[in-house]
């Protein structure tokens, strides 16, 4: 679908359009897939039991996230700051198995809630305390859209969402290269300048336009945080493919990119991974560990009688 749609030959929406009308009864269609008969009906007003339906790849799940300590969910670099679920970075490794986000949450949230619990309970009444040039300036960041700078250049924040998700889902998608996602940084960071100016209308109570102002500070950093990691994994592995580097190379495997704040950038450094227990090697055939660890590494593990 990717190459159709870079090619040209896409459906008006980005994507190809699918008939399972043409092979599947109308009855057998709203038994089997009756969600997404509603849907496409709703949303798009497509009877997909009658016409075709366009459809297009997209991210559905972030391996990524906060840096965590895996026995309490601490996060590793902020005291206080506790993940788990897809917001915790490590789990999945570069794919996820379907189902095991449930898992994920119910084994990782207990950890992060008894961990999050004992932090409190280790801190004997002596909580950091907030000091009033932190809250100022958190302040100042929170109520900015209602004043923006430039009042002749205001950026609409539900703009700027939609430019900056037309770009990640463009250049920084499923398929990967180096010249469109170097075009994403740079868009990103020229969305990055607009949305200093962004603006809304209304007042405080229920406002979801200053939610997304708001929120679109965080959307920008995840945003170059993917974009730059995904420019220097000179591989293709799991949900990350770069059509300029379509295998896997063994050195990025014992490798994980940690993204920071940096002044108004992101900084990415490459951290070394633990190696594997033995243990847990022995679960694998050799064969299969041989798509992934390097000759050196395969050497290193018992012989095939005792792994």
């Amino acid at each position: 679908i990717n190459s159709e749609v870079k090619a040209g030959r896409g459906s008006p929406h980005g994507g190809v359009f699918l008939d399972i009308a043409s092979r599947r009864s109308a009855e057998e269609i709203l038994r089997r897939l009756p969600s997404m008969h509603h849907q496409f009906k709703e949303l798009a007003d497509v009877d997909i039991t009658a016409e075709p339906m366009e459809v297009g790849p997209t991210c559905h799940y972030v391996m990524g996230g906060v840096e965590v300590e895996p026995d309490t969910a601490a996060a590793a670099r902020v005291p206080g700051l506790f993940a788990a679920g897809e917001v915790a970075g490590g789990m999945h490794g570069s794919n996820r198995l379907g189902g095991n986000s449930l898992s994920d949450l119910l084994v990782f949230g207990r950890r992060a809630g008894v961990g999050a619990a004992e932090y409190i309970a280790s801190l004997d009444g002596e909580r950091p305390q907030v000091t009033p040039a932190s809250i100022d300036a958190a302040e100042h960041i929170a109520v900015g859209p209602f004043d923006p700078p430039d009042e002749d250049a205001v950026e609409n924040p539900y703009t700027l969402h939609q430019e900056l998700q037309q770009t990640m889902n463009d250049l920084v998608g499923i398929i990967r290269k180096a010249e469109e996602v170097q075009l994403a940084l740079a868009k990103l960071a020229a969305l990055k300048q607009r949305a200093r100016n962004v603006g809304i209308e209304g007042h405080r109570q229920f406002n979801p336009g200053w939610h997304l102002a708001l929120d679109l500070r965080n959307m920008l950093a995840v945003s170059e945080c993917v974009a730059r990691a995904a420019m220097l994994r000179h591989e293709s592995r799991g949900g990350h493919t770069r059509d300029d580097f379509p295998k896997m190379d063994p050195r990025w495997r014992q490798l994980n990119l940690i993204c920071t704040a940096a002044g108004d950038g992101i900084e990415v450094v490459e951290q070394p991974l633990p190696p594997m227990r033995h243990d847990l090697l022995a679960l694998f055939e050799r064969d299969e560990l041989a798509k992934y660890l390097t000759d050196a590494e395969l050497g290193d593990l018992p012989t095939e009688g005792t792994l």
